[in-house]
């Protein structure tokens, strides 16, 4: 029995060896997995989840509300941010009925200063009397001036007060978690109550508009191919299904390189990364079919 067995294995081979054809000359094979860019959501700022509205295996829409944070203490501050807006801003009103009122003075100060100037010139009244009109005027003048400087103060206020509020509300957008891309969920990797770091990741989407396969191609053929050329998957599960392709992406540095390389033949023996994207066309019509890890062929033409 094990006689036979060797003697089928070894004319199965032969069979192999003689009757699969060669791959036509300009075309370089190997063996691959579907991937897909993955989009990881994570909070901004730290602190506790509040609410995933989402699963694993969901499709979701670039833009979609996906997850928030805990927002009670933004709230509280947005609202005393809102208080002390109103509170510079009734003090810029203050200011401005003050300058009102400090240039009317001005303007009695000035008239009045006129008068008793002409009045002293013909010696009808005593110069003390110009002298007091005259600070009277420089005291209305300075009274303006510091009435302008307190609406400048409280502009500035207003200015700081708006801007904080500004950014408060900035963070309480950045705690409701979005899609950045369409895709699908991958995984959900934090639940409602957990308390997150900055940075920490809610949930990974698979960007579905980017599905490739990645394969490694010796130095002799990575070197004749040409970004956007040709390419074909044939996948595993599905063997009897052609699916197009392209070169979207060839490593500058090789996979796997020695310490020296001194021959041709060490040359040839470097292997560098290549990207076959599935044409984005393909991809909108199959989307809920796609699944990654599987395993397959590439194909890729290297005239």
């Amino acid at each position: 029995a094990g006689g036979a067995a060797l003697l089928i294995a070894i004319g199965a081979w032969y069979w192999f060896a003689n009757h699969v054809p060669a791959l036509p000359e300009g075309i370089a094979a190997s063996n691959g997995r579907i991937e897909a860019e993955q989009v990881d959501v994570a909070t901004k700022y730290a602190g506790r989840v509040d609410e995933i509205r989402v699963e694993e295996g969901d499709f979701v829409s670039a833009g979609q509300v996906l997850a928030w944070m805990d927002d009670a203490q933004v709230k509280a501050q947005i609202a005393a941010a809102m208080a002390e807006v109103n509170r510079a801003e009734q003090q810029k009103a203050q200011a401005e009925a003050a300058i009102v009122q400090r240039e009317a003075e001005l303007d009695l100060a000035r008239r009045e200063f006129d008068r008793a100037e002409k009045l002293s010139a013909r010696g009808h009244i005593p110069a003390t009397q110009l002298d007091r009109s005259r600070a009277q005027k420089q005291t209305a003048e300075a009274a303006l001036a510091t009435a302008k400087a307190g609406k400048a103060g409280a502009q500035a206020a207003i200015e700081v007060a708006r801007a904080n509020l500004t950014q408060l509300r900035e963070t309480l957008d950045d705690l409701v978690l979005k899609a950045p891309r369409s895709g699908r969920v991958q995984y959900r990797l934090a639940e409602p109550g957990e308390v997150l770091a900055s940075g920490g990741r809610v949930l990974t989407l698979l960007d579905l508009s980017d599905v490739y396969m990645t394969v490694f191609l010796p130095a002799s053929e990575a070197g004749r191919l040409a970004i956007g050329g040709d390419a074909r998957l044939i996948l595993d599960p599905i063997p009897d299904y052609v699916i197009p392709a392209h070169v979207s992406f060839v490593a500058t540095d090789a996979q796997f390189t020695p310490k020296s390389v001194e021959t041709r033949e060490e040359r040839d023996n470097l292997m560098f990364r290549v990207k076959l994207s599935i044409e984005p066309e393909l991809l909108a019509r199959v989307a809920t079919r796609i699944k990654t890890g599987v395993r397959g062929t590439g194909y890729v033409r290297t005239e």
